[in-house]
């Protein structure tokens, strides 16, 4: 499979979910958003980056070492990489907060998607680290919640998400990039939204919107 050739940058800049999504769908896949409101945001508008996979489980016992997974995969978090908590949609803790966002982001992780809840919310808005979680929980996760894996696929929402994968968050929602479409995905996003471009302009000057759709042929 080969990745793309545009920047983390370049693709944050121009493109987004929605785009994202049209490219997926004329590449046969067509089930690559979450089913999932992730109703909690702070940070950045948009998150683009290759996954960081952990996946979580509930708990109802003390745990020796309760952080062990977790600490381990935020410092092995890579710059251009997005931390993923796949914990089922769980609110029995907020397995996200203040301190898990400053060491990742001393890390190069450039922000967290939580299939989950998160706490320390005001704290991670003020220090510009981007969240896009499921809930809030005030919480901990001690002995309620903890990793059981990294690096590994994981599902959210019905979609599966995968170590390196390409994934998209913005208001609109989140959407992932199985890496053996990476290529001609990104390809085809970015031809999209230069069409659109030149579409929304022949718009504003007064073409209709029928006549734009049949020459140019996105909507």
């Amino acid at each position: 499979m080969k990745k793309t050739n545009y920047s983390l940058r370049e693709m944050e800049e121009k493109l987004y979910s929605a785009v994202i999504s049209d490219a997926l769908d004329g590449l046969g896949f067509t089930a690559q958003s979450p089913d999932i409101s992730f109703s909690i945001h702070t940070g950045k508008a948009k998150l683009v980056g290759r996954c960081k996979t952990t996946l979580w489980t509930e708990m109802y016992h003390v745990d020796p070492n309760p952080y062990e997974l977790e600490l381990k995969a935020v410092d092995d978090c890579q710059p251009g990489e997005i931390f993923i908590a796949a914990a089922a949609g769980s609110n029995r803790s907020g397995i996200w907060g203040e301190l898990l966002s400053t060491a990742a982001s001393n890390s190069g992780c450039l922000g967290a998607l939580v299939d989950g809840s998160i706490r320390d919310i005001a704290k991670i808005r003020s220090m510009g680290f981007t969240v896009f979680a499921k809930g809030k929980r005030i919480y901990d996760s001690q002995n309620r919640q903890r990793v059981i894996d990294i690096d590994v696929p994981v599902e959210i929402g019905g979609v599966l998400f995968c170590p390196g994968d390409l994934v998209f968050c913005d208001e609109d929602g989140v959407v992932v990039i199985p890496q053996q479409v990476e290529e001609a995905a990104i390809e085809n996003a970015m031809l999209k939204v230069n069409a659109e471009n030149i579409t929304r302009d022949e718009i504003k000057k007064g073409m209709k919107a029928m006549d734009a759709y049949k020459k140019y042929g996105v909507l």
